[in-house]
């Protein structure tokens, strides 16, 4: 196989610049024994590609498992970035591939990585891909809930802006900060924006504050069509204050944090309590 390599190219330390390669080729197409011929023939599994994209960022941006296995067993490195910044496990994480992600965190891919001005976390790709096994998996190996990114804010604001009501409920129930900010804007300007009455219903349940307003003085209502099931449902928050229950739920969540599921678990009390005390 003839690999062009024009110039070193020091981006994450990977090795050479290439033009697309097979290697590149097989690891998209997802061809396990073409890979493999490629591998044995003595092919770099880190050459790097036009935007500093590796035969790994190849194979996960398209879910290809097999391929990713055989390029980390060959000594791809797990945590290569590409020009934006992007590990393999972003993208993974972006297309909601559940056993592509946890293959490349169980060979060490970082869930936390260093963010750039150009990247986002795993944790934000995950929430926009919208698989929330994808978003309890990571949370679940340590990633940052708060993890800010200056586009899109923060992973809550970011499955909220993209609708993904379960990602919203895995976030919330692990304790992320439902009133985050970004340019003063919280998820539920979003929820409210996307005309999601089950989302902006969960939010306010979590202590979502709908009298926050955002840069240009707006409140979450203000983003909502006249006589839509969201104006309506904020309209109700606005002219009622909350229920007992309600204001006992945000409390016991706020004062447990994180550890409310597991301190309920522990006292042994009936599922059905603990969805009256927790949830909706």
């Amino acid at each position: 196989m003839e690999v062009k390599t024009a110039r070193p190219y020091f981006f994450g330390d990977i090795g050479f610049w290439a033009e697309r390669t097979e290697v590149h080729k097989a690891a998209y197409e997802g061809e396990v024994s073409m890979l493999q011929d490629l591998i044995s023939s003595g092919a770099s599994v880190n050459i790097v590609a036009v935007d500093s994209i590796t035969p790994l960022h190849e194979a996960a941006a398209r879910g290809q498992t097999q391929c990713v296995r055989l390029l980390l067993d060959a000594g791809a490195q797990v945590d290569a970035r590409n020009v934006d910044g992007s590990t393999p496990l972003c993208e993974a994480c972006s297309i909601g591939n559940f056993e592509c992600v946890r293959l490349l965190l169980d060979y060490g891919a970082k869930v936390n990585p260093t963010l750039t001005s150009r990247t986002t976390s795993p944790l934000h790709e995950a929430c926009m891909g919208g698989n929330a096994d994808c978003v309890r998996l990571v949370i679940a190996k340590g990633a940052s809930l708060e993890a800010y990114d200056l586009y899109h804010g923060t992973p809550l604001h970011v499955a909220c802006a993209n609708r993904k009501l379960e990602c919203v409920k895995v976030l919330l129930n692990a304790g992320v900060h439902v009133n985050a900010t970004r340019l003063h804007e919280t998820p539920l300007h979003h929820a409210a924006r996307t005309n999601n009455v089950n989302m902006i219903e969960m939010l306010v349940e979590f202590g979502a504050n709908i009298y926050a307003r955002d840069k240009y003085d707006r409140k979450p209502v203000d983003y909502t069509r006249p006589n839509t099931p969201s104006a309506h449902c904020l309209q109700l928050y606005e002219s009622y204050p909350l229920s007992l229950q309600q204001l006992c739920r945000i409390t016991l969540r706020t004062v447990l944090g994180t550890k409310a599921e597991d301190v309920v678990a522990k006292l042994d009390i009936p599922n059905r309590i603990v969805s009256y005390l927790l949830y909706r």
